[in-house]
């Protein structure tokens, strides 16, 4: 263990948390020193996570951010929004490299987060609503506004260069470096059709994004919103109409892939399966050319990325294809009749639309292969 980089997970009661400590396990340069959760403090992991028997006896502490940087190089955060805030400050002062999985540090203007994730009621269908980080800690100003400057946003796809670049610049300045995990609706929609936006081959305007979300999405707390009972043999759409927390995340990051502001439409869908992500992203294609187009520059962009799989003409993503693991599948095609592109991506909301790209961004930020730990085969059936 000595050889490893010693690393934290704070929050580790949730399925977030669980897929950090399953995937972590298998990690050759990171060793899991400390796990922390205020719900289950006091308690083994393996009675919080009975899949864990034989894999950890370890057992659950309260969060003490001395104790946390005396053990860990770097801290994953599974916390709620707000709550995270404030423990990423109390581990970056204290010199810990902070991988938050939180939307604390997301978003680049502040104006934006407190708009969005501010005082207010819960999302339905969970603390946050699946798609979100369970629970959410309401404040009337953001906990720790002075390190959104410092925070880089975790998508390697797009941002790999700066991920790369954290840790250097992180020890010239004397400060710990801070990582920004997406959320997961965006990390599907983005690779959808970021590629395409950049390309100049479809319009930034009348952008809609279609997606549909497990109900793992919305935490482990129960709720009515995720009772077996609610959901079963149904379908249905939440936080309709520009209300859903990822909207401006989606924008944020298809503004910078478009080179101009992008304001969408975004309606998530609430689907009785435990994991997975479909998200369809409508666009209105810029010019003319080879109806192949589109998807050749999905396969263009996505040429030499190790998790990302761009589907053949025909082929459409599946959830039950990526359960599990790390990957994306993606296509974009082209409906003549309408005139429109479609674009559609897969993934498993808890690994690379949390945890997995958790690991990954941490990869990169200490120097190790981008795909260490994160090998595993998708889980099929």
């Amino acid at each position: 263990m000595s050889s490893r980089v010693p690393v934290a997970i704070v929050g580790a009661s949730g399925y977030t948390g669980s897929e950090l400590l399953r995937i972590l396990h298998g990690h050759p340069g990171m060793a899991v020193v400390s796990v922390t959760a205020k719900r289950a403090a006091g308690a083994r992991l393996d009675s919080v996570f009975p899949h864990l028997r034989g894999v950890s006896d370890a057992v659950v502490e309260s969060f003490d951010a001395d104790q946390v940087s005396a053990r860990a190089q770097v801290a994953f955060l599974a916390l709620p929004h707000g709550e995270a805030a404030q423990v990423a400050a109390a581990l970056h002062k204290r010199g810990v490299a902070v991988v938050d999985l939180s939307a604390d540090f997301r978003l680049r203007e502040v104006s934006t987060w407190q708009a969005w994730y501010g005082p207010g009621p819960s999302e339905p269908g969970g603390p946050s609503g699946p798609g979100g980080q369970a629970g959410h800690v309401g404040h009337s100003t953001h906990p720790a506004a002075d390190l959104l400057d410092l925070a880089v946003y975790g998508l390697p796809e797009l941002h790999r260069a700066r991920l790369r670049q954290a840790m250097a610049q992180a020890k010239q300045h004397g400060r710990a470096p801070l990582i920004a995990v997406p959320g997961c609706y965006p990390t599907a929609s983005v690779l959808a059709v970021a590629p395409l936006l950049s390309a100049g081959l479809v319009s930034a305007d009348g952008l809609i994004v279609d997606a549909k979300s497990g109900v793992s999405g919305a935490g482990r707390s129960p709720g009515l919103g995720t009772h077996f009972a609610e959901i079963a043999e149904g379908l249905r759409a939440y936080k309709v109409a520009g209300t859903h927390r990822h909207t401006p995340e989606i924008e944020q990051e298809l503004s910078g892939a478009a080179g101009k502001p992008v304001t969408l439409l975004f309606t998530p869908h609430l689907v009785p399966m435990a994991r997975g992500i479909l998200s369809c992203v409508y666009a209105t294609p810029i010019g003319e050319g080879e109806p192949d187009r589109f998807r050749a520059a999905l396969a263009a962009a996505y040429r030499d990325e190790p998790f990302v799989s761009v589907l053949a003409p025909g082929e459409l993503p599946d959830t039950s294809h990526v359960r599990g693991s790390n990957r994306v599948h993606v296509t974009a095609c082209y409906d003549a009749r309408s005139r429109r592109v479609l674009a559609v991506s897969a993934i498993d909301n808890l690994v690379k639309g949390a945890a997995g790209q958790a690991v990954q961004c941490a990869n990169l930020l200490l120097g190790f292969d981008e795909t260490a730990g994160l090998l595993a085969a998708p889980m099929f059936p």
